[in-house]
């Protein structure tokens, strides 16, 4: 479900004193500047936050950023969440050294909607707006700005704000709506403590749906938290979407666990790192080359750490180039692939470049291998690539552990997995995906396996479901093995002996001492009948304490010439029969029947008798009622 109820976030960008914040004051009636030092000092240090009601019945969030450059962290961590840009160009002024960067960065971030706004228009003559105008066009020449309608309003005056409304309403309409059923994924731009209500984080629910109630995660902190209000433009509600401006009055926390930069988050679902693999693209304007390992300050959503950069097939990335690279971070932060992020110079700080998250939990890679790179560029090529390559480093997964491992919504990643099963890229194996590759190779592993525990079990039947199921992979679920077993049975590769595995044509190979060690056995049981000890007593007394006893009885019970009783005791194949009759010859006359009757009719001791009953019991032929047994479905004698 996709949300289309007009929940957009619009923010600002442009040159210091360009009247950004007078512009949305105007619009919204709303003062963003609130700390002393921005009312005394005139410009926007920190992100200011407005209500634009756009007067069609919808309600958009104003998010306004500082133009100083020496506030760009905190400009990145605005507008990394908007929907629509409003990139303001003083009439007076025009474009100056932070237009170009905020052009920059919102390139790099891959912005699609804009609008251009000549702002104090009532200070200069008309046919100097042409000129402004005319600049600004071959500013944003080439950029996602290019068609972009321009507006020339006044803050003072209030010349041209109908316009600008209007055109913003119209400019909207045009903007893809959020996911409100995926993930919730909340990066936090601000966090404070309010006396009496604890600890509140505001930001741009970037997707997901959030109610009051709802237990949230907090990363990279690990900690989970309660939501105990939540507000939208002041007034509190019961339920928030993507796309909306939210504050989130958290309970179980404090304000030190979430820090600006953190994600909050659907629990259990992401998880913090400190490493991803991206793909960079390096600004033609860059100052200097990329080297290997060098740091640089690296921008994701609302939060910033330093990395180095890692280049995988380079010793190093001159400007204007692209490359695949891995980052190394100091700090943990939560990405997700598909992310765009900025990477800015070292020292001095200059935006530098920027890219994508290809992945956000990548193995630590070796240099200069061609099997890196080519599977990273064949993630880079689409989700379909990157979901496969996640389902081969698992193994096989569910659904549910593919969301978690690739961040991807359920609807969106089942979609994806049955067009690669359509494909014949991808199989699933009951309730686990697995790769066909993989499958393949398990299909060809199964016959290789069990004739090889033939060779090395010689007096077996077969190899036990579980080894079997263990050797193929300790993370195929039960349900999925049988499947994978059908699959082989169809093919006449494995035939079932009982609880057992063979190829074929197996027979078990006995030796001439083994088959006289058999015989022995076999007339042992035989001829002690119901009176005969458990089976390590049988094999004292035949002094074979030294043999595989597991491998004579196991041939002995699938001949059978032996039936198991328990892991202890066994009885002849031909006195089980006897029993059998005895048990069933016994309620033809009464009603009930107790351990020590039936001990007495066989003339067996009581362990024995007991171990009889219980399997008796296990196959349904009778029934325990408390200290006696009662026929159920005896069986057919």
């Amino acid at each position: 479900m996709l949300n289309r109820q007009g929940h957009n976030i619009i923010g600002t960008a442009g040159h210091v004193d360009h009247g950004k914040t007078a512009l949305i004051r105007a619009l919204t009636g709303a003062e963003t500047d609130r700390l002393a030092e921005e009312k005394k000092r005139g410009i926007s240090i920190e992100l200011g936050f407005a209500r634009l009601d756009l007067q069609n019945g919808q309600i958009a969030g104003v998010v306004d950023v500082p133009g100083h450059e020496k506030f760009i962290p905190q400009m990145l961590s605005g507008i990394a969440g908007i929907d629509l840009v409003l990139l303001v160009v003083d009439a007076n002024e025009g474009v100056m050294q932070q237009t170009r960067e905020h052009l920059q960065i919102m390139e790099l971030l891959k912005l699609q909607n804009g609008i251009l706004v000549i702002s104090k228009c009532d200070l200069v003559e008309p046919d100097w707006l042409d000129i402004v105008e005319e600049e600004v066009r071959e500013q944003v020449a080439g950029t996602f700005l290019e068609r972009a309608p321009c507006c020339r309003v006044s803050a003072l005056t209030g010349q041209g704000l109908d316009d600008l409304m209007e055109t913003i309403r119209q400019q909207l309409r045009r903007v893809e709506p959020r996911d409100a059923s995926g993930a919730v994924r909340l990066p936090v731009d601000r966090c404070f403590s309010i006396s009496g209500f604890g600890t509140v984080v505001t930001g741009t629910l970037n997707s997901g749906t959030i109610s009051t109630g709802d237990s949230l995660e907090i990363l990279p902190a690990g900690v989970t938290a309660r939501v105990r209000e939540a507000q939208v433009h002041d007034q509190q509600v019961t339920q928030v979407f993507a796309g909306q401006r939210v504050a989130l009055n958290l309970a179980g926390i404090n304000r030190e666990q979430v820090p600006r930069g953190s994600v909050v988050g659907t629990p259990g679902l992401f998880r913090a790192t400190q490493r991803i693999d991206v793909q960079m693209q390096l600004l033609a304007s860059a100052p200097w080359a990329l080297k290997f390992r060098d740091p640089v300050h690296f921008h994701l959503g609302t939060g910033r750490s330093v990395a180095r950069v890692v280049l995988l097939d380079r010793d190093e990335m001159l400007p204007g180039a692209r490359a695949l690279v891995q980052l190394t971070l100091d700090q943990s932060v939560l990405a997700h692939r598909g992310d765009r992020f900025i990477v800015r110079s070292y020292s001095p700080m200059y935006t530098i470049g920027g890219g994508i998250v290809v992945d956000a939990e990548p193995q630590k890679h070796k240099r200069f291998r061609p099997e890196v790179t080519q599977r990273l560029n064949e993630l880079v090529s689409g989700d379909l690539g990157f979901w496969l390559q996640k389902l081969d480093e698992l193994q096989l997964a569910r659904l549910k552990e593919l969301e978690k491992q690739t961040g991807t919504g359920r609807d969106q990643l089942l979609q994806g997995l049955e067009k690669l099963r359509h494909q014949g890229r991808v199989e699933l194996l009951a309730e686990q995906w697995v790769s066909t590759e993989r499958l393949r190779s398990w299909k060809q592993q199964l016959p290789e396996i069990v004739s090889h525990y033939h060779s090395q079990h010689p007096l077996r039947h077969g190899i036990p479901r579980a080894t079997l199921q263990a050797q193929i992979s300790d993370k195929l679920a039960p349900k999925g093995f049988e499947v994978l077993l059908q699959w082989a049975f169809d093919g006449g590769i494995l035939v079932p002996r009982r609880d057992l595995l063979a190829t074929p044509d197996w027979q078990p190979q006995l030796q001439p001492q083994q088959e006289q060690i058999m015989s022995r056995i076999e007339a042992h049981f035989r001829s002690a009948g119901f009176e005969v000890k458990n089976n390590q007593e049988v094999l004292l007394q035949l002094r074979l304490e030294e043999i595989d006893a597991e491998a004579y009885f196991s041939y002995l019970y699938l001949e059978e010439l032996l039936v198991r009783l328990n892991q202890e005791n066994s009885l002849h194949a031909e006195h089980y029969r006897k029993a059998q009759k005895l048990l069933s010859g016994h309620f033809k006359k009464q009603p009930t029947l107790t351990l020590a009757e039936f001990r007495d009719q066989l003339g067996s001791g009581r362990k024995l008798t007991q171990a009889l009953l219980e399997l008796f019991d296990s196959y349904k032929y009778t029934r325990r009622v408390d200290d006696h047994r009662i026929a159920w479905q005896l069986p057919e004698v």
